[in-house]
């Protein structure tokens, strides 16, 4: 098999890594990839942006399977127009990946089918927006209604603050284009779950959860990034609470999208806040997470090409994940001043070094080739992802490895596991 994956960050480096240690596949392609990405892949340039550009690549190419990574390529059908022209290709089309391109419709759709999620008013005017605030006690949740790239969620001290956030939103001062609706939500207080599953517009199959750090400093401190850092481990959910979710969260979203209409195939990811009053949802993405895939994926022992296409075929019952027991960690670094402006092209260096520690695989988030040079090119640089049989060996293992890479200006939090290494008696 030829299998194309389209997308440039850390996630897809980690989707070629995890789809070329299978036998059945010959050549990966990615589109348009990363300077890490093009040590184990043949990488197409192509700009992520340009629906046509997309179709042409992947026309080119002839792939047997294409795998969407982000989520911009979704919100413009990359994968009805390719499903359109015969080929096959994993992620929701459309209509579908609308669970994550509109938080509005999303809010909606766990309300019809009684989803538990946090209360919320969605306003398309000031008017609405100032009269919708009165209803919550701050703090307030203001939420773009859009794709933000992890920007687009704001916690606000007080009313007042929360209608400067949302009017910033309308008039695309805060993230440079106009939301026509934004999303107003009570603050739910409690740790942070993400549960992500692969669906066939049936069925379900969970994968390991992981736990995200999206704020950039230490202590949850700063604004929100797209994802500083994610562990997973087998302790983060009790047997009996996964099933919870599935029976209550994961199986009644893609029920409800049969329902009306809109099958659900792809990766359904299911932000969760673990509240006193349950499992609550924060979001949906309807893709891989990144950081959240680099962990995950380390700790996958089944065939990812396999899962995939019986997703597509709608074989998932059949399917079992196999999952190697313990713990993954990874930690990411960035460049200096990222989630604001950043400077890019500085020369990564240490990464042999890096690789030699036991359980380390180091994903390119953000970088470029210069001659034989590696060079940072993005935000987020690196997800140094370690697995081992525990979560303290994990994150010694990705702090070894990652003591050993510089560039100017690194920056990596030093606290990823934090929360779960609080409650380790």
């Amino acid at each position: 098999m030829k299998v194309l994956i389209l997308g440039s960050g850390g996630r897809e480096h980690a989707l070629a890594w995890a789809v070329k240690r299978s036998n059945r596949v010959t050549e990966v392609v990615c589109a348009p990839g990363n300077g890490g990405i093009a040590e184990i892949a043949r990488c197409v340039p192509v700009d992520l942006r340009d629906l046509d550009a997309l179709i042409r690549v992947a026309l080119a190419e002839q792939p047997s399977l294409t795998i969407v990574g982000p989520e911009l390529p979704l919100s413009l059908g990359i994968v009805d127009a390719l499903q359109d022209r015969g080929l096959r290709v994993f992620g929701p089309t459309r209509a579908a990946a609308m669970l994550e391109t509109s938080k509005g419709f999303a809010k909606r759709f766990l309300q019809r089918h009684n989803i538990p999620t946090a209360n919320y008013a969605v306003c398309t005017t000031a008017a609405e927006l100032e009269k919708a605030v009165e209803i919550f006690h701050p703090p307030i949740v203001v939420k773009a209604d859009g794709l933000a790239a992890g920007k687009g969620v704001l916690i606000c001290q007080s009313r007042r603050t929360a209608i400067e956030a949302a009017q910033g939103l309308f008039t695309g001062s805060l993230l440079g284009e106009a939301e026509r609706q934004v999303v107003i939500e009570e603050f739910l207080q409690g740790d942070e779950i993400s549960f992500l599953c692969l669906s066939d517009g049936k069925h379900v199959a969970a994968l390991v959860p992981s736990q995200d750090h999206k704020r950039i400093g230490e202590g949850d401190a700063g604004p929100n990034t797209g994802g500083m850092g994610v562990y997973s481990t087998d302790t983060l959910l009790e047997p009996g609470m996964k099933e919870w979710i599935l029976r209550h969260i994961a199986e009644p979203t893609v029920r409800g999208m049969a329902e009306e209409d809109t099958p659900f195939v792809g990766v359904l990811y299911c932000g969760l806040m673990m509240t006193a009053r349950g499992p609550q949802v924060l979001e949906f993405n309807a893709r891989f997470g990144d950081p959240e895939t680099q962990a995950i994926l380390l700790r996958l022992e089944t065939d990812l090409v396999d899962a995939l296409e019986a997703s597509i075929d709608g074989r998932l019952a059949e399917t079992e994940l196999r999952w190697s027991p313990g713990a993954s960690a990874c930690v990411v670094a960035s460049s200096a001043g990222y989630p604001g402006s950043y400077k890019t092209g500085f020369p990564i260096t240490g990464l042999s070094a890096a690789a030699r520690v036991p359980g380390v695989q180091i994903f390119h988030s953000g970088s470029d080739r210069l001659g034989s040079q590696l060079v940072t090119a993005g935000g987020r640089v690196l997800g140094v992802t370690a697995a081992a049989p525990s979560l303290e060996e994990a994150l010694d293992r990705a702090y070894q490895a990652m003591a050993e890479i510089h560039f100017d200006g690194i920056y990596y939090r030093r606290d990823i596991g934090h929360r779960a290494l609080r409650r380790t008696p």
